[in-house]
């Protein structure tokens, strides 16, 4: 069973600890640090070092000489974090597993006959030009997609397969290897192959014109009005432990709100990060977040004090839960709009006008573990939730 968490944790103050000088005559550097996790339940998150806090450590090693080695004397999976493409850097990755109410050691070390494990277990993401323009991105636990200006145009040209749409999409899994080039593959040799569950998973569910599990919009005069497709793409990071891209809208809404979502996976997490950078003509009255309610069948959830928003619904024979959580400061206010009118029914969560807005959405599925019942999906918002409140604590010794 499949119980990984997420969370970024800065480590400030490297610059002001010393060297320990580990094996100088081969000219191997380390320094030791300890992880704390401060709750009751086991974590497993993706920890980040800031580049600049390595200068000294990194002096006369380069970079892919340097590595993370645990307690145990394992070398973890590392990620070098280049956001803005200019060849440097701005931070290390690496993945950490830490019990409850636990203390776990770590070795930052800088040794060029250490290799790190290789595997098909990661976070990545990708455009998919041989299924029109979507980007979908994925973990060990989920996966997503959303779709992009061809398929718009197909769309409304009736082509039969298109979507006009900027829901995100849900790609249910129950296995922790990465599956996006397999289902495409797949797919161009037997076309609606990611349709059908092959044992890995597959993709059951409708987005159409809702907002599926994340989309936008702004709420006003009771319409939902949303942007169309992305109309471009950046790929900032395809992985192993954390993906990140960017999408782009034309101006949309009577508003013509311009719109640039950062979108971010770290491996173990069942969220996606949503980072949205929006301008406007004129003020907008909100920035609305949804949840797709599909047919009305399901149930849902509103916590407006902790900023948990869920639904939980029976797709084919298991049931999927899904949510949005919101830091409770930003929040306006949120509420299910049911409709008889098709991919027009959502749980609408509306967020004061920023110029930044940052909120998490993702999702679980039966199949895969995870959960069971509605009170576990909720159980699992609310622990992601606690996990935000409370990083990990970083000492070094």
């Amino acid at each position: 069973m499949k119980k990984n968490r997420y969370i970024k944790v800065a480590l400030w103050g490297l610059l002001s600890l010393g060297f320990i000088a580990c094996n100088s005559n081969q000219g191997i550097k380390s320094r030791s640090l300890s992880v704390e996790n401060t709750l009751d339940f086991p974590r497993r998150e993706v920890l980040s070092i800031s580049y600049e806090h390595l200068v000294d450590l990194l002096q006369n090693s380069p970079k892919e000489h340097f590595h993370i080695v645990s307690s145990k004397k394992e070398v973890l999976r590392t990620q070098w974090l280049d956001l803005d493409g200019n060849g440097t850097p701005e931070e290390l990755l690496f993945y950490a597993e830490i019990p409850a109410k636990s203390t776990v050691k770590y070795t930052l070390v800088a040794d060029s006959t250490l290799t790190e494990p290789e595997s098909n277990v990661m976070a990545y993401s990708r455009f998919v030009p041989e299924r029109t323009d979507d980007y979908t991105w994925e973990n060990d636990q989920v996966a997503f997609r959303t779709y992009g200006p061809t398929g718009q145009k197909e769309a409304l040209a009736g082509v039969p397969g298109s979507t006009l749409s900027s829901g995100i999409d849900l790609w249910l899994k129950r296995t922790n290897t990465s599956i996006i080039n397999k289902w495409y593959s797949e797919h161009l040799k037997n076309p609606g192959y990611y349709h059908i569950d092959h044992g890995e998973g597959y993709d059951p569910y409708h987005v159409g014109s809702s907002r599926g599990t994340g989309g936008s919009g702004i709420w006003m005069q009771d319409s939902l009005y949303v942007s169309e497709n992305y109309v471009s793409y950046k790929t900032l990071a395809s992985g192993p432990l954390r993906t990140t891209f960017e999408l782009t809208y034309n101006p949309w809404s009577p508003y013509q709100m311009k719109e640039t979502k950062r979108i971010s996976l770290d491996l173990g997490s069942h969220f996606s990060k949503f980072e949205i950078r929006a301008t406007a003509i004129d003020s907008i009255p909100n920035y609305t977040v949804g949840i797709s309610l599909h047919e009305n069948q399901g149930k849902s959830y509103i916590n407006t004090d902790t900023g948990c928003f869920s639904h939980w619904e029976i797709i084919d024979d298991a049931y999927v839960g899904e949510g949005i959580i919101v830091e409770p400061i930003q929040i306006n206010t949120a509420f299910t709009r049911k409709s008889t009118v098709p991919d027009q029914s959502n749980l609408l969560v509306l967020i004061k006008p920023q110029n930044t807005i940052t909120y998490y959405a993702g999702f679980a599925w039966e199949k895969s573990g995870d959960v069971k019942t509605f009170s576990d999906w909720n159980t699992l918002m609310e622990k992601q939730v606690l996990i935000l409140k409370n990083p990990l604590k970083i000492t070094y010794n």
